[in-house]
């Protein structure tokens, strides 16, 4: 006996493959059709081969335990992918090219004439008081008045159906790697139904990335050279930067691999001499960057390598200072940034942010803790939370007392009712939670990847979706309707 959708129950929210009324949605229904042909024991089955194949591609992240040790995982994968439309696609697409483009001109004002400060549409105390503006970033402008040249856009749907922005990273976003991988295991475990839908592709990322890296290079060559920085083998994300490279046929170095010369240009040591290079896709904080800079003890960095950015002999992605847009009290000011710099209105729409730097905010967000979910401004990853509703009174008192310490540091949100999509535990669907991270790549062109990371919540009732924190993930399909 196959999987019977009428049994499969989930919360009076958003299902991203069953309707209201317990059928599958009309872009899911090959896919529901033949979930139900199969016994729990052929998706154990199919499950198991999926994590073998993770295995085998060595496909793995790091995690941090409260004493500073690490550990490797193997990736958490589910095997019911997430499907979209490509007609709602297409909105999506159209908003987040809207939304980077918006993000750059804020970025590349603020480190030039600051107009959007004195025209009022942003108060200039959330700059004097960010912790990501860099002041030795002033004046420079980067090739095509682009800063932030890989963002993720983490997007959730609320039980309205609608589609939300929940926040931009755009100082070293990362999870691209297994948005790829995820596909390719995909195609390994469903690979009927990749001939019986027509996927729309995410495998010409790496291609793209590149051509972004090298449309950034200050040197008039065909084929640029081009890096990917790495703070080493001991970074959460190393998988992804050793896999980055490899996909683009670039280099894999760290800090102590390159150096700055008298003329202000980098190179990169090789057992045939010194190697100039054009672009670094750096993986390293800011503050790592350059020792003469920033922090005098980082060994992660160059030193010299700001004054070989500043002198435009090296490009660097994402730009130095690209962080001053990736604060959740400047992501409250997109819609306002896309009507001020483009004349447009938003096409996604921010989730509603109390900013408890205001004082009425602050008054509102005290008294309803229970009720929201409380971000750090600056945090990633899932850290430093509070959900109001899956919250202790200690955890709430101690949360408001960081607040009034630091009104400046926090914002909140209402607890969204996330969608829901079906999970396997023990061959049997459960709804859990999703999110979905996209990316945009931004130089001469602005691509969006078509689909993107979808993150799932494997423990039952939590919106916590974060690898990290106990969370999975599954591959975004976005079915190109006009095949069907």
């Amino acid at each position: 006996m196959g999987i019977d959708w009428k049994k499969y129950t989930y919360p009076d929210l958003y299902d991203e493959l069953i309707d209201a009324k317990g059928k599958p949605r009309t872009i899911a229904e090959p896919l529901a059709r033949q979930l139900a042909n199969m016994d729990p024991e052929d998706l154990i089955r199919l499950k198991q081969t999926a994590e073998l194949a993770i295995k085998e591609m060595g496909v793995s992240f790091t995690v941090y335990d409260a004493e500073g040790g690490s550990i490797d995982r193997q990736w958490p994968f589910d095997i019911l992918p997430r499907i979209m439309g490509s007609r709602e696609w297409t909105v999506v697409d159209k908003g987040l090219k809207q939304r980077a483009k918006a993000l750059n001109m804020f970025i590349d004002d603020v480190y030039h004439d600051q107009r959007i400060i004195k025209d009022k549409v942003f108060p200039k105390d959330i700059l004097l008081k960010s912790k990501n503006f860099r002041k030795q970033c002033v004046g420079m402008s980067p090739a095509h008045g682009v800063w932030a040249h890989i963002c993720g856009s983490d997007l959730v749907r609320h039980s309205d159906g609608n589609i939300y922005v929940l926040e931009d990273n755009l100082r070293v976003p990362s999870g691209v790697s297994y948005m790829l991988e995820n596909r390719q295991v995909m195609k390994r475990v469903f690979a009927d139904l990749f001939s019986e839908y027509s996927i729309l592709p995410v495998d010409d990322y790496p291609s793209q990335l590149f051509d972004t890296l090298a449309a950034l290079s200050p040197r008039p060559a065909a084929y640029p050279q081009v890096v990917v920085m790495t703070p080493g083998i001991y970074n959460s994300a190393y998988f992804e930067h050793s896999y980055l490279a490899q996909q683009m046929g670039c280099e894999l170095v760290q800090g102590s691999d390159l150096l700055v010369d008298d003329d202000d240009c980098v190179y990169m040591k090789t057992i045939e001499g010194l190697e100039r290079v054009d672009v670094i896709y750096r993986r390293v904080d800011d503050l790592f960057l350059d020792p003469e800079v920033f922090d005098k003890t980082s060994m992660l960095g160059v030193p010299g390598l700001m004054r070989a950015w500043l002198a435009g002999n090296v490009a660097l992605a994402n730009a130095p200072g690209a962080g001053v847009a990736d604060d959740k009290v400047v992501y409250a000011f997109v819609p306002a940034m896309i009507k001020y710099y483009l004349s447009e209105e938003p096409i996604l729409p921010n989730v509603p942010t109390y900013l408890c730097m205001r004082d009425d905010d602050c008054k509102y967000v005290l008294e309803n803790l229970e009720k929201l979910v409380v971000k750090p401004a600056n945090e990633s990853g899932g850290y430093g939370l509070l959900v109001g509703p899956q919250s202790t009174k200690k955890e709430r008192d101690a949360f408001a007392k960081l607040i009034k310490a630091d009104p400046r540091n926090f914002v909140a949100q209402p607890t969204l009712s996330l969608s829901t999509i079906p999970t396997l535990f023990d061959g049997k669907p459960e709804p859990r939670h999703v999110d979905m991270r996209p990316f945009i790549l931004s130089a001469d062109q602005i691509h969006v990847t078509t689909g993107g990371l979808t993150r799932v919540a494997l423990t039952k009732g939590s919106l916590v979706v974060n690898s990290s924190q106990g969370g999975g993930s599954k591959d975004t399909w976005i079915i190109d309707e006009e095949s069907i």
